[in-house]
């Protein structure tokens, strides 16, 4: 339908068939108690369209009637004139920028769809920025306004104060504030900011109504952050309502979506993965569950047994965490029973549904006898299939996880500039380790490079750098036309930075990227990502892996996490008295001693069968999660920073080094 061409109108239409349905799934916050309701509420399409425009209206009444705006400042300027020029608007003629910053929830969403119905540029922030990023994007962007969380209210205002942001001139707390907290208003009010909570500017814009101002394909709906894992400040996408349109379409006509879909969003909404992923499920009818209020990873299974949605978007990371779980439990247990029944169900699920394309493997008897169980410990009652994307799987991973859980998983292709995904595999893909054909939103080449090895006339299809053109493809980043010019030719093809292979169906594999690998003293050539995920996929003990290479030193050195139940069994199994591994210390220090690591090593190198000797890690650091947020050596969407990465783990590599190899004994 050629008249779909902005996301309002996808809204609009979603609305129109789907009215009465529920569109947002949430478990109600007591914030006196601190306690999340145990179960789910739901709000319907009509709600959702209703709350949207109320809201839209009142940021723009709000804004036009705030006290503190300055008609000195251009941002300020686009607030008076944003319903006489919002006709106008494109990625040159932009309207001033709402900011939004909250963990993902049902307000979020309505804000981002609020802001595309009233032609609005939006953009985001995100916990783990930091104030000095969080500065840059505000002055970047000149933004008036924000929509957060009201924990973000306070580090907003001395955000202001002390950087002079003199754009900023509207708060919108997604949270009612309490009685103790209404002081927050006369704080901001005394660094010129009015601060109103969003349910009372949904309820003014009802009263103040403002129909929709309905963008045009080339509005610029929204100004996407790339996370960036240099450690350099981050580059805004520009995203058109056009690319916007064509990253829905993509997944409307790739991915299934059966009546009644239900996803859960846990990826951060500040990344366009789940965006995209959000905005399909908007598209289709379904029902969008968000995590309870301050969720966590560790309550995400809570999250999943009540809400049981029918597919899920996520990381690598969490996945194997899945799978160490799973396989600890069944085929890693200490019955031997257990790991007998077990080996043979999943052994068999993964043979019959290596069979052929599109094999589902069902068996009635594994299927409803023992995989349901498996499915109910995790949520899946109800689970058709899981997406994952942003970082390399290992196709180990996926087949274990398609056999245990008796699910599909797709695995998707795509960058920010490219609205997230625009290519993605079967849900049960013979070849687990495609990302499918490019959809018809995009044009996919690649370019040779001879000094990596990688040639067009390469056995099993053509490789090199994955190039990307079409409507679902960015033009330039904001206000940075540096970067644009390195990235985007005069043609239009955007360089991704990854190395592809296409094979002679035209399905796309990821296979490196460029210029990311180690050449070690002996001259040869290391892929870390292949060997991070060969190593947490075939060692359920393992739940985090970073490798180190050095062009002076002839192995590999590894940065490890480990699951703390797994590798108290294994020091307990090795002799250790459990009077000893009473406390997390404890049991970091005793694994952490030269004989443990060392077994622990040997034993996770005897599962290495499809690494070379030189692609073997031959040291190894050990602690329950080294690569946190916190300390900012991973994006929120859990991919390395390894520049970041290898100069906060530089006392540990060198303390490595100088110790030398655990597997051959010698110092290296």
């Amino acid at each position: 339908m050629p008249h779909m061409n902005t996301y309002h109108r996808l809204i609009q239409n979603s609305v129109k068939y789907n009215g009465d349905a529920p569109v947002f799934g949430y478990r109600k916050y007591d914030y006196a108690t601190g306690k999340s309701e145990n179960k789910f509420s739901t709000v319907t399409y009509n709600e959702m369209s209703r709350m949207k425009d109320g809201l839209g209206s009142g940021i723009l009444f709000l804004l036009k009637s705030n006290p503190y705006k300055d008609l000195s400042l251009d941002a300020h300027q686009k607030i008076d004139s944003h319903e006489a020029n919002y006709k106008n608007f494109d990625c040159d003629n932009v309207s001033f920028i709402v900011t939004i910053f909250a963990a993902n929830r049902m307000e979020w969403v309505l804000t981002d769809i609020a802001t595309s119905s009233y032609s609005m540029t939006n953009t985001a922030l995100y916990d783990t920025l930091g104030p000095d990023t969080s500065q840059y994007i505000l002055q970047l962007t000149e933004s008036p306004i924000v929509v957060c969380s009201k924990n973000h209210i306070k580090s907003l205002i001395d955000l202001k104060h002390k950087y002079d942001l003199k754009n900023l001139i509207m708060l919108v707390s997604m949270d009612p504030l309490s009685d103790e907290e209404k002081s927050l208003v006369g704080l901001a009010d005394k660094h010129q900011i009015k601060l109103y909570e969003f349910d009372q500017v949904i309820k003014l814009g009802q009263v103040m109504y403002i129909p929709p101002l309905e963008p045009s394909p080339e509005t610029l709906y929204t100004i996407s952050f790339t996370s960036g894992t240099t450690g350099s400040q981050p580059k805004g996408v520009e995203l058109s309502q056009k690319v916007c349109c064509a990253g829905v379409t993509f997944v409307l006509t790739n991915v299934p979506h059966p009546p009644h879909t239900r996803s859960f969003s846990f990826l951060p909404l500040a990344h366009i993965f789940e965006r995209q992923v959000a905005a399909f499920v908007l598209n289709c009818g379904g029902c969008i569950g968000f995590p309870q209020f301050d969720g966590t990873p560790l309550t995400l299974v809570e999250d999943l047994k009540l809400w049981k949605p029918t597919f899920m978007a996520n990381v690598p990371r969490v996945f194997t965490k899945f799978e160490a779980a799973l396989k600890a439990a069944t085929i890693d247990s200490d019955s031997a029973v257990k790991k007998a029944i077990f080996s043979r169900v999943f052994d068999s699920k993964a043979k019959a549904q290596a069979a052929a394309e599109g094999a589902t493997g069902k068996n009635i008897v594994y299927d409803n006898l023992l995989l349901s169980k498996l499915r109910k410990l995790l949520g899946f009652d109800n689970m058709e299939y899981v997406i994952t994307g942003s970082a390399p799987i290992s196709p180990a991973t996926m087949r274990f996880l398609k056999s245990a859980l008796n699910i599909g998983m797709p695995q998707g292709y795509g960058l920010t500039e490219s609205f997230a995904g625009f290519s993605i595999s079967a849900p049960y893909a013979l070849d687990p380790s495609t990302c499918g054909a490019t959809a018809v939103t995009t044009e996919m080449k690649l370019r040779e490079i001879p000094e990596m090895g990688y040639l067009a006339t390469d056995k099993g299809g053509p490789r090199g750098e994955l190039l990307l053109r079409g409507p679902q493809v960015f033009s330039r980043y904001y206000k940075n036309p540096e970067q644009t010019a390195g990235a985007v030719n005069e043609e239009g093809w955007f360089s991704t930075g990854d190395i592809a292979r296409i094979d002679e169906d035209g399905k796309l594999f990821i296979i490196d990227r460029v210029k990311n690998f180690f050449k070690l003293a002996q001259g040869e050539y290391v892929t870390p990502e292949k060997v991070e995920n060969q190593y947490l996929s075939a060692n359920s003990i393992l739940t985090q892996c970073y490798t180190h290479g050095d062009s002076l030193r002839n192995f590999l050195v590894g940065i490890v996490g480990v699951d703390q139940i797994a590798v108290t069994k294994f020091l307990t199994d090795s002799g250790v008295s459990k009077a000893e591994l009473q406390t997390d210390d404890q049991i970091l220090t005793k694994i952490n001693q030269p004989q443990h690591r060392t077994a622990l090593l040997k034993s996770m190198n005897k599962n290495m069968t499809n690494l070379q000797g030189f692609e073997k890690l031959h040291n190894i650091y050990i602690e329950f999660e080294p690569l946190t947020l916190d300390r900012n050596v991973v994006t929120p969407t859990m991919k390395l920073k390894r520049p970041i990465a290898q100069k906060f783990f530089a006392d540990q590599i060198k303390s490595m080094y100088d110790e030398g190899s655990l597997v051959k004994g010698n110092k290296l």
